[in-house]
């Protein structure tokens, strides 16, 4: 699959998760506000939050589209993982405002518990919210989008999120039937868990998709496959030095190769040609390479 194919199915999995969140945050807030259930109403807020990370991240996906200019001989490749990080925050900034959102029940009016329609609106999200992330999270593998998996993990803690309501808000409405009027804070506590789980789950993203912007270097064992392929390569003695980091959705190789010392220039040019276009052809998410030729020696 080329870069064009793959940025069109990124694009369009996010206009996707773009329409189903609208439609999600419109079901959630309007359940949460006739059934009186503060955690679905902040479910809807989060629900909410996900429309501008899935704007973000079809953002930076097209953005990261542009061919390599001058300021850029690189590509644009990283503006996915500034998209990813933007969503980390996001998802950190809606678990505390779910958070705060559910402590507050305990300093107001014993709040009466949830009517049937919110486990209605439950339901639907969470099956919506679990059925986006696994297309976007098996999607964003497949074309190794950083940003599209981020987004894809922001869906599945909106659907854990749908989940704590749901167990907050059936424990609320069980304890309303059988008379333990207690119960009814089950609602606000579910909404804290799941607060706090958002918020791990955003920092966990964040460190990621930083580590991912400051060109961490790929390990040994991840680098390995790089060797194989440009070491089958005719003239090349041994591989002296490799240094393979992402740089987005692809990986931008440096690499040393050892070529027999009497070479001319233009045969040793040939050599190392040869191993960028071996290594730009073995391997999809190789989108630039560079060579430096030293001379053999057997010591």
């Amino acid at each position: 699959m080329d870069q064009k194919q793959r940025n069109r199915k990124a694009q369009t999995a996010s206009w996707v998760g773009i329409a189903g969140n609208v439609l999600l945050a419109v079901i959630k807030g309007i359940a949460g506000w006739v059934s009186g259930s503060r955690a679905l109403i902040a479910d809807a807020a989060h629900s909410a939050s996900d429309v501008v990370s899935s704007i973000a991240v079809l953002a930076g996906i097209r953005y990261a589209d542009k061919p390599p200019d001058k300021e850029h001989p690189y590509g644009h490749g990283k503006a996915e993982n500034v998209a990813a990080i933007i969503v980390s925050i996001m998802l950190i900034l809606a678990g505390l405002e779910i958070a705060w959102s559910s402590i507050q029940v305990f300093w107001s009016e014993r709040p009466s518990a949830p009517t049937e329609i919110a486990l209605i609106a439950i339901t639907i999200s969470i099956i919506s919210k679990e059925a986006l992330y696994q297309y976007k999270y098996r999607l964003g593998k497949r074309i190794n989008s950083p940003a599209l998996v981020t987004d894809a993990w922001h869906h599945r803690s909106d659907s854990l999120s749908s989940l704590g309501v749901l167990f907050g808000v059936g424990g609320a409405m069980i304890g309303e039937w059988i008379g333990w009027s207690q119960l009814v804070y089950l609602d606000p506590i579910a909404g804290i868990v799941v607060a706090l789980l958002i918020i791990i789950l955003g920092y966990t993203m964040a460190r990621e998709s930083i580590d991912l912007m400051l060109e961490n270097v790929l390990d040994d064992e991840k680098s390995r496959r790089f060797i194989l392929t440009a070491q089958h390569v005719s003239g090349v003695k041994q591989i002296d030095e490799i240094r393979a980091r992402v740089h987005g959705s692809y990986v931008v190789v440096d690499l040393k190769i050892s070529v027999d010392a009497s070479l001319d220039v233009e045969n040793a040019h040939d050599i190392s040609k040869n191993v960028k276009n071996k290594l730009m052809h073995d391997h999809n998410d190789v989108n630039d390479v560079l060579v430096h030729i030293n001379p053999y020696s057997p010591d």
